[in-house]
């Protein structure tokens, strides 16, 4: 019985013959008696009465193809859907790009049969809008379009206002990192395979069901974020202005200033009072310094610089006044596990979470491999990110052997 295979032309899309392994090419043969998962062999498998576990060579099957016509005789099903993906690859009206990928038809006749069968045929022009408000219908209550931020702004990637947004982004209504951003992590080695023992099937699921319930808590954050509005920056800049005037007001009415004329006496006096206090304290900023040459340098190149009105271009390295940051703590953190001492030592002082550092690491091993050595500019180039943080990672690959200088 031919039926039409739900596989694309590329073999790559389709599942191994459990036979030898290799991809499916039409025609082959499913089992009617075995799975799920389905049972696939090759024709020259089935030829020779291939035999694994429940399945038997005298079970029933079903032959899959798609090279049978479907809506014009001089056009078969594997061409239809080669047709859509192009179409949806390349783009609609792209029909020489279409014609290029499907080899098989020349852009006029591609241009034709897709205008024909699926832009001007009535049947499916209704069979699509029923299908297109039937999805609008299920996904009502879960799409989060963040209507209510009144069209915010969109700024450049990495911008100052980008980072001040989150990284959402407008032409998408979606975040850059989401929360809780390596959740799927937990999945990419997970594998449903027919030879699971029940315990192992239901870790599995257990596994599956904690990742559900994570999406969970990611849609409702989303769903605060679209009821109230808070990516809209121009609102909350408005919301922080009223905030500090009315904390102004609050502070003039505890010192019982009841005229704006005494307020700006107070304004006056109260900027007086900051600049003696300045001056006080700067005696004991001077001597915390006098012990280093070269941090007291600093200061007063860095004093010369407030008192023209630059902004300070020389920050404090004193070693009496330096505070580093804490080492980072990888206490649940995905990935953690699939690293040594050593290389937990160096994301806490680096403070780089597991997961980041094993795609770096994987980048610059990758990197190496093929070039028989690595560089470290050729690092800073592989990994967008902190040149000092890529320093200390290639100097610790370097350093333990995984990669080796160019």
């Amino acid at each position: 019985m031919d039926r039409l295979g739900s596989f694309s032309n590329d073999p790559s899309d389709k599942p191994p013959c459990r036979g030898c392994s290799s991809y499916l090419m039409e025609p082959y043969i499913k089992c009617a008696e075995c799975g799920p998962p389905p049972f696939f062999l090759c024709l020259q498998c089935f030829t020779r009465g291939f035999e694994y576990k429940k399945h038997q060579s005298d079970h029933t099957y079903e032959i899959m193809t798609s090279d049978f016509p479907v809506l014009d005789p001089s056009w078969t099903a594997q061409e239809e859907m080669a047709l859509l993906e192009a179409v949806m690859d390349c783009g609609f009206g792209n029909w020489q790009d279409v014609a290029n990928q499907m080899c098989t038809k020349t852009k006029e006749e591609c241009e034709k049969h897709y205008m024909k069968h699926f832009i001007n045929n009535p049947l499916f022009a209704s069979t699509l809008l029923n299908l297109k408000h039937a999805e609008e219908a299920k996904t009502a209550d879960t799409a989060i379009p963040f209507q209510s931020t009144d069209d915010p702004p969109r700024p450049t990637f990495d911008s100052l206002l980008s980072r001040d947004m989150a990284g959402y982004m407008p032409a998408r209504a979606d975040f850059i990192e989401e929360f809780d951003n390596y959740a799927e992590w937990d999945l990419r080695d997970i594998d449903f395979v027919e030879d699971d023992s029940d315990i192992l099937h239901a870790l599995k699921m257990a596994v599956v069901d904690i990742y559900h319930s994570r999406l969970k808590e990611r849609q409702r954050r989303k769903k605060i974020i679209r009821d109230h509005g808070l990516i809209n920056l121009r609102k909350f800049q408005l919301e922080f202005e009223l905030r500090r005037e009315i904390k102004r007001l609050q502070e003039y009415r505890t010192a019982g200033i009841t005229n704006f004329c005494s307020a700006r006496t107070y304004d006056h006096l109260k900027k007086t009072r900051e600049e003696e206090r300045l001056k006080r304290t700067m005696l004991s900023e001077v001597l915390q310094y006098i012990q280093d040459s070269s941090a007291c340098q600093q200061w007063l190149r860095r004093q010369a610089d407030i008192d023209s009105g630059l902004s300070p271009s020389i920050p404090m390295t004193s070693n009496s006044g330096r505070r580093s940051a804490p080492p980072l703590n990888l206490t649940g953190l995905p990935g953690t596990e699939k690293l040594n001492e050593k290389e937990k030592e160096l994301c806490q002082m680096v403070r780089l979470v597991p997961g980041a550092y094993l795609e770096y690491k994987s980048a610059l091993l990758n990197e190496c491999n093929k070039q028989g050595g690595l560089r470290l500019a050729q690092a800073r180039a592989l990994i967008k990110i902190d040149v000092n943080k890529t320093r200390k990672i290639y100097d610790f690959l370097i350093r333990e052997g995984y990669i080796t200088k160019a």
